[in-house]
C-alpha cells in the first residue's frame, strides 16, 4: 500500500468522522427538542456529549500512545461513539431523560478520537517532506465538516425528520472506523516506552505541554481563542434574528466563517513552505478579535464581512497549531498531546458559550465586544510564556 494511497484513505476517514461529528450535535438537539419539546433539555444533550471530552481526551490519548496498533483502538472508539449517538436517539422518550444525558456524557468521553486522535496519526501516513501540506489539508477537513455538518443535519431534519439526521451522523462516524483500523503502526523506535503505569504517561504528557514553551504558548493562545469562538457561536441565533431577520439565518454566518477558513487553508496547503506557524497563532487571534469587534456594529453587510474575516483568522490558526504540535511533540506522547489539546479547546469553547448565553440576552453588542476582548487576550497570553534562551530569534523562521 503506497503512502499516497494511505494518505488519501486518512483524509477520507477523517472527513467522514468529522462531518458526522459536526452533524451529531445539531441533530441531537433537534431530536431532543422534537421529543421533549424543551430547548433546555435539548441543550443539555449537547452539553453532555461535549463537556465530557475534557476528561476523556487525555486518557484516550495516553492509551492510544501505548498501543502497538493505535489505529485499531481509534477504530473501536469511533464505533463506540457512533453506537452511543444511536443509543441516545433510541433512549429519547423511552428512558428517563437523566439516563439519556448520562449516555451522552459517556459517549462524549470518546469525542477527542474524532479530532486529536485522528490528527495524531498523521506523521505515520505522510512523509516528513509532505507533512506541512498534509497538515494544512487535515485542518481543512475541520472546515469542510463545520460547513457541511450543520447544513446536512438541518436539511435532513427538515425533509426526513431529526431522527434520520441523527442516524446519518452516526453512520458517517461509524463508516470511518474501517479506515482507522488500517492506519499504519508506529515505528519500532516510537513504540519503545519507559515502563510504568498509565497515570505516569498522563503526567509525562502534561509535563511536555507545560514544559515546552512553544507548545505551551500555542496551546494557551488557542484555548483562549476557543473561548471567544464559543461566545460568538452563542450569539449566532440572536444575530440572525436581530440583524438578518430570522434566527435560522444565523447558521449562514457560521458558513461564511467556514468558507473563508477553507480558502485560507487551501492557500497555506499550496504554499506551506512560506508560512511559519508560530506567528500565525497570535496573528490569527488578533484577526479574530477585530472580526468580533466588527460584528458588534450590528450592520448586515459588516456582519457578513466580520464572519468572513473571522474564518481567515481561525482556519490558518488551526493549521499552525497542528504544525506546532507535530513539530514539538515526542512521538511516544503524540496522541495524548493532540487529544489533551482538543479537550482543552472543547472545554474552553463550551465555557465561552455558557457565559455568553445569558450575557447576550442582556446586551448582544456587549457580548460580541467581550468576545473580541477575549480573543485579543490570546496574543499577550502567547507571549506571556517565555522562550528558552536563543529561541526567540528563530520565531519567524522556524519551519513547521
Amino acid at each position: 500500500m503506497t503512502r499516497r494511497y494511505v494518505l488519501t484513505r486518512y483524509f477520507a476517514g477523517a472527513t467522514m468522522a468529522r462531518v458526522g461529528d459536526e452533524m451529531s450535535g445539531p441533530a441531537l438537539m433537534l431530536a431532543g427538542y422534537a421529543v421533549a419539546g424543551s430547548a433546555s433539555e435539548a441543550a443539555a444533550l449537547l452539553a453532555g456529549i461535549t463537556a465530557a471530552a475534557a476528561a476523556g481526551g487525555p486518557v484516550l490519548g495516553a492509551v492510544l500512545d501505548r498501543q502497538r496498533r493505535p489505529g485499531r483502538l481509534l477504530a473501536a472508539a469511533l464505533a463506540l461513539y457512533a453506537t452511543g449517538v444511536a443509543v441516545i436517539l433510541v433512549g429519547l422518550g423511552r428512558l428517563p431523560f437523566a439516563v439519556t444525558v448520562l449516555i451522552a456524557v459517556l459517549t462524549g468521553l470518546l469525542g477527542p478520537a474524532l479530532s486529536g486522535g485522528w490528527t495524531g496519526q498523521l506523521p505515520r501516513v505522510a512523509a516528513a517532506d509532505r507533512l506541512p501540506r498534509a497538515n494544512a489539508l487535515d485542518a481543512m477537513t475541520f472546515g469542510v465538516a463545520s460547513l457541511s455538518g450543520p447544513v446536512l443535519a438541518g436539511g435532513l431534519a427538515e425533509v426526513l425528520g431529526a431522527p434520520t439526521a441523527v442516524v446519518v451522523s452516526a453512520a458517517l462516524i461509524g463508516s470511518a472506523a474501517p479506515v482507522a483500523w488500517t492506519l499504519p503502526a508506529p515505528s519500532a523506535r516510537a513504540r519503545e516506552r519507559q515502563p510504568g503505569a498509565l497515570i505516569g504517561d498522563l503526567a509525562a504528557g502534561t509535563r511536555v505541554i507545560v514544559g515546552n514553551p512553544r507548545l505551551a504558548r500555542a496551546t494557551l493562545a488557542s484555548v483562549v481563542c476557543c473561548a471567544a469562538q464559543g461566545m460568538l457561536t452563542a450569539c449566532v441565533p440572536l444575530l440572525g434574528e436581530r440583524v438578518l431577520g430570522a434566527a435560522g439565518r444565523g447558521a449562514l454566518l457560521l458558513s461564511c466563517a467556514a468558507v473563508s477558513a477553507l480558502v485560507a487553508n487551501a492557500v497555506i496547503a499550496r504554499f506551506p513552505q512560506y508560512v511559519a506557524p508560530d506567528p500565525v497563532i497570535w496573528g490569527g487571534a488578533l484577526i479574530q478579535a477585530g472580526a468580533f469587534a466588527l460584528a458588534a456594529t450590528g450592520r448586515p453587510a459588516v456582519l457578513v464581512v466580520a464572519l468572513l474575516l473571522a474564518g481567515i483568522g481561525e482556519g490558518p490558526q488551526l493549521t499552525a497549531l497542528f504544525a506546532i504540535r507535530h513539530r514539538e511533540a515526542p512521538d511516544r506522547l503524540r496522541g495524548q498531546i493532540f487529544t489533551t489539546g482538543a479537550s482543552l479547546k472543547i472545554t474552553a469553547f463550551a465555557m465561552g458559550a455558557a457565559i455568553a448565553g445569558p450575557l447576550a440576552t442582556w446586551s448582544l453588542p456587549g457580548t460580541l465586544a467581550t468576545a473580541a476582548g477575549v480573543a485579543a487576550c490570546a496574543a499577550p497570553a502567547f507571549f506571556a510564556v517565555p522562550l528558552h534562551a536563543g529561541e526567540a530569534s528563530e520565531e519567524c523562521f522556524r519551519p513547521g
